[in-house]
């Protein structure tokens, strides 16, 4: 039996996933560029645009000027396509208000015409190594829409009310049409890192105080957050890519509830009207609940009778072998997500209105720029809210948006999926035969699936006896960088030489 060798690096060069990009695209149908008629009607769009649509946008008379606002951007570093931006300040009565203001792409995208037609289309933003397919003109995404630091944008502003526990005060949330400037534009790692030194940025700051409140209200409601690392590329065309696990880090985590608070207050307000697009995720059924304790104990994994689901998963962190198996038998918690379209003629059931990672009703409706949906669902919160119907040129879309919707989701985790699968063949090619360490986090009928740590990889591998939760020595077999394949088998006990 060879001797094991453990290679810690999982670098690719970008000429290297050329070839299997350009075959993934083709395969996918992702288009390259935009038609003439996207390029000629954005080519006429500005920085206050809109004109076009004023009379057809729920308060755009009224838009209010924010520019005074702190707000800022935190993003992956070099982002163009900035949907979001917060400012965090103190309420009254130990309460904290949450100013987030959202790109109103809705301003800048004429009804009928031709970026709409094409938004239809593409239903969402797909990234690909060094570029990305874009659901809006770049123009747009990257220009006109995008809250660029200091440059008056025109937003969709929300307020939220979040009281000391980090609960939302629902029958407080305000949302307006306003014209907005964000004064930084913030990267995760570096507002991290200044945040671990004792430096952050005021607003870093005030979501470092935040942000925790809110997890631990999630915690309460039963939210299901499954902290596993996240497997990505990253880098750039020129330096070459390199496959890692990119573990959450708590701005992560924290500016993720901004989102998702600001999704549950628009559910509230559609609801409360019985128009618009919900985000949904059933219930999973009791046997399945219950069947994570059985997972638990099978796997040796301490979980107190005392403690919940959400509290377990809230201690987690996704870095032993034991953890992922079970992370991994928490993902049949998560089937079915769906959207719903609300009709004041069928009220819907509390549980066909739920999301049960969010443990609250939620809707898209934070990252308009990068998702279909999230233009026609803010609209629908702000007709809501403004007590008026939904505009016609919205309500005329609604009903066909969950089958776009799931077919664009459906295309895009296929791109994401066959990328990753490409960059670990490419990694992996010219090393079948090499043994590694591996955590086995699911075990199937005829094969299990495991985690490779160095270089990271995700895989099936072969092989009887494989027990999820532990920790194993597999032989890579199979590299196929055309077919975007990598296999394993479970590596036969070392003989022991007597």
């Amino acid at each position: 039996m060879p001797a094991r060798r453990i290679h810690p690096h999982g670098t690719v060069a970008a000429d290297a996933l050329a070839d299997g990009l350009a075959a993934l695209a083709a395969e996918l149908e992702l288009p390259e560029g935009f038609p003439p008629a996207v390029e000629a009607e954005i080519e006429g769009a500005t920085p206050a645009g809109a004109e076009a649509m004023r009379g057809q946008l729920v308060g755009a008379d009224e838009r209010e000027d924010a520019t005074a606002l702190p707000l800022v951007t935190l993003d992956p570093f070099g982002s163009k396509d900035l949907d979001q931006a917060f400012a965090i300040e103190p309420g009254a009565d130990g309460s904290t208000l949450l100013h987030y203001a959202i790109a109103d792409v809705g301003a800048h995208v004429i009804a009928s015409g031709a970026v709409e037609a094409e938004s239809l289309v593409r239903g969402e933003t797909v990234y690909l190594p060094g570029h990305r397919i874009p659901l809006h003109p770049p123009q747009l995404s990257e220009g006109l829409a995008s809250l660029l630091p200091e440059q008056e944008r025109l937003a969709v502003l929300w307020t939220l009310t979040i009281d000391g526990s980090g609960a939302l005060v629902a029958d407080a949330t305000h949302v307006r049409r306003a014209r907005v400037r964000s004064t930084a534009q913030l990267d995760y790692a570096s507002a991290q890192a200044d945040l671990d030194a004792g430096r952050p940025h005021p607003q870093i700051a005030a979501l470092a105080e935040l942000g925790p409140r809110l997890v631990a209200e999630a915690t309460r409601r039963g939210a299901i957050e499954l902290p596993e690392p996240e497997q990505d590329l990253i880098g750039d065309t020129d330096a070459g890519w390199t496959l890692a696990w990119l573990p959450r880090t708590q701005l992560d985590g924290w500016n993720a509830q901004l989102s998702l608070a600001t999704g549950r207050a628009a559910a509230a307000l559609m609801l409360r009207a019985g128009r618009g697009l919900l985000r949904t995720l059933p219930p999973a059924p009791p046997e399945a609940t219950a069947g994570m304790r059985d997972a638990a104990r099978a796997l040796g994994l301490a979980w107190p009778e005392s403690q919940s689901l959400a509290e377990l998963l809230d201690g987690l962190t996704g870095t032993t072998a034991t953890e992922l198996a079970f992370l991994e038998q928490c993902r049949i918690l998560l089937r079915g997500a769906g959207y719903l379209l609300l009709d004041p003629a069928t009220p819907p059931t509390a549980d066909a209105a739920f999301h049960a990672a969010v443990a609250a009703p939620y809707a898209h409706v934070t990252a308009p720029l990068r998702r279909l949906g999230d233009r026609y669902a803010t609209e629908s919160a702000l007709a809501a809210a403004h007590g008026v119907p939904v505009p016609d040129w919205a309500a005329r879309q609604l009903p066909q948006l969950p089958a776009l919707l799931t077919a664009a989701a459906r295309k895009g985790g296929a791109a994401n999926r066959g990328i990753v699968d490409l960059a670990e063949a490419v990694v992996l090619s010219g090393r079948v035969g090499e043994l590694f360490d591996v955590a086995v986090v699911e075990v199937g009928e005829k094969d299990a699936a495991i985690q490779v740590e160095e270089p990271p990889v995700r895989a099936r591998c072969d092989g009887p006896g494989l027990i999820a939760g532990t920790r194993a020595t597999a032989e890579l077999t199979v590299a196929d960088v055309t077919k975007r394949r990598v296999r394993f088998a479970l590596a036969p006990p070392p003989e022991s030489g007597i």
